[in-house]
């Protein structure tokens, strides 16, 4: 019968493993003298996320915040009680409004999201149409690949993967139609809840 045993490495960051988590027996059936097997791992570091006070647990000042862009992404299809689905997110200013989408998990391509039936953001495509229903003087102006394939679509239709949201210090509100090729119902902005710190 052998014993493998684990054990952390010595640095001032690491904490040693309690014996009740790593203390393992191990059967072996050979006939010779049993022997201890003891394995090192090395580097095992554990990182806290709950504030050790009170204090630390405070509420940042509002203008202590960095900037933020508040977004709200509607979807293209209603949620089983006739409501708008609304997906409510921040993020930082001098980004692409397709980053922002993918990396909010953010539906944007529907039913061209697998690979070789959109572009991946060369504008090339036109898949990643959005309806900017509020906060148009956050984006961009319009490129020229926009102008291209949006020739007949309302003025506040944009590419996801061309419009740029505000500078890197913007504050504001973009309010977004996900797919307004395949909107099945109509909504207004009022009836919606914007409110992301909720």
């Amino acid at each position: 019968m052998g014993t493998l045993q684990l054990s952390s490495c010595g640095s001032s960051f690491c904490s040693p493993i309690p014996s009740n988590l790593i203390s393992h027996n191990i059967t072996t059936t050979s006939h010779s003298t049993p022997k201890s097997l003891t394995l090192s791992r090395g580097k095992i570091r554990a990182v806290s996320t709950a504030p050790k006070s009170s204090e630390s647990a405070q509420a940042i000042e509002p203008e202590q915040q960095p900037p933020l862009v508040d977004f709200a992404f509607v979807n293209s299809v209603l949620l089983p009680d006739q409501t708008p689905d609304v997906h409510l997110r921040q993020a930082c200013g001098g980004q692409k409004l397709r980053n922002i989408m993918l990396d909010g998990n953010i539906e944007l391509y529907g039913p061209y999201a697998r690979p070789l039936l959109n572009c991946g953001g060369g504008g090339t495509c036109g898949t990643c149409m959005v309806e900017v229903i509020k906060g148009k003087e956050l984006l961009s102006p319009r490129t020229d690949k926009e102008k291209k394939h949006l020739q007949k679509k309302p003025k506040n239709w944009r590419l996801a993967c061309q419009a740029t949201v505000g500078k890197p210090d913007s504050r504001g509100l973009v309010v977004v139609q996900q797919l307004p090729e395949w909107k099945a119902h109509e909504w207004k902005y009022e009836d919606i809840l914007v409110n992301p710190s909720q």
